[in-house]
Parts: structure tokens; sequence; C-alpha cells
């Protein structure tokens, strides 16, 4: 098992609406970075952990938990003119964009900023603080559990 950190602007899709998904499952699709897609496509597994972060909003940090419920699949919306994820160059026969689908775990019972992961030496060398640009990012085991306790929640992984 891998552990990630999604990152999600709250205002299009948030911790609350994942959990507002038909059985709690939604498309973690639009992702126009290389470097992103090649981890959803080639690393990301099922059963994988995600930390749900919320970004580009008044307090970034932290906000729950997820699993990676399905096998990359091509992104649907590389294909729809009327997105403003359309990528003109994609096909059906060659997609160049994936999607893949998560299920939501839990809300963090204490949501943790981004101010306090930058604080605190135990998370120094998470990419979230080195490069915090990527939207998807690879976490490790002890930054997982480190974080599972900081947020106070319980989760079975």
């Amino acid at each position: 098992m891998q552990y990630w950190l999604f990152k999600s602007e709250p205002d299009e899709y948030s911790i609350d609406s994942l959990k507002a998904e038909k059985n709690s499952i939604g498309r973690w699709d639009g992702i126009r970075n290389y470097q992103a897609r090649n981890l959803i496509r080639d690393d990301i597994k099922v059963g994988d952990g995600v930390l749900f972060y919320h970004s580009s909003c008044k307090t970034v940090g932290i906000a729950g938990f997820a699993s990676v419920v399905s096998e990359p699949y091509p992104d649907p919306l590389q294909f729809d003119p009327e997105s403003k994820y359309f990528d003109i160059k994609a096909t059906q026969d060659k997609p160049r964009w994936v999607s893949i689908d998560i299920k939501y775990e839990s809300h963090a019972k204490s949501f943790l900023p981004l101010t306090t992961i930058k604080a605190t030496p135990a998370l120094d060398d998470m990419v979230l603080v080195k490069r915090s640009r990527l939207s998807i990012q690879p976490v490790s085991k002890d930054q997982w559990a480190f974080i599972v306790n900081a947020t106070k929640t319980d989760l079975q992984r």
C-alpha cells in the first residue's frame, strides 16, 4: 500500500463534495500536469490511501481521507469540447489524460493547516513542504501515520 496527497480547491471539489457523491465515490479528473498524470497512470493503485488537501482557499490543509477504488482510465473531460479540460489532441484511440476513482473515508477530526505541517519537524521531508505545486504527491507511511494521529482521525489502514 502507498499513500498520496491529492489537492483540490474546495470551491471546485471538497471533501464534503466527495462524501456527498453516490456511494461516497468520486472521479478524480481534470489533471493536466504530466507528472501528476504519470503518477495516476503508473504508480497509484487500488487500495492506496489519500490525504484530501484543500488548496487555494483561506485556510489550506488536510481536510480528510479517501482511498483509491479504481484503476486509471481515460479522463472523459478531455473529449468534451464544452469542458475547460478539453484537449484537442486527445482521441479515443490515444487518450492523453487519465482519471481515477476515490472513495471518501472520513473527515479529519482536526483540520491540519499547511502552517502546522510546515512547522512540524516530522513532516519536513514531505513533498508538500518542498515543492507544493504538484496536485498529486507521494506521502511516506510515517508521514501518513503522523498525520492520521495529528488529525485525531481513527482510520483502519
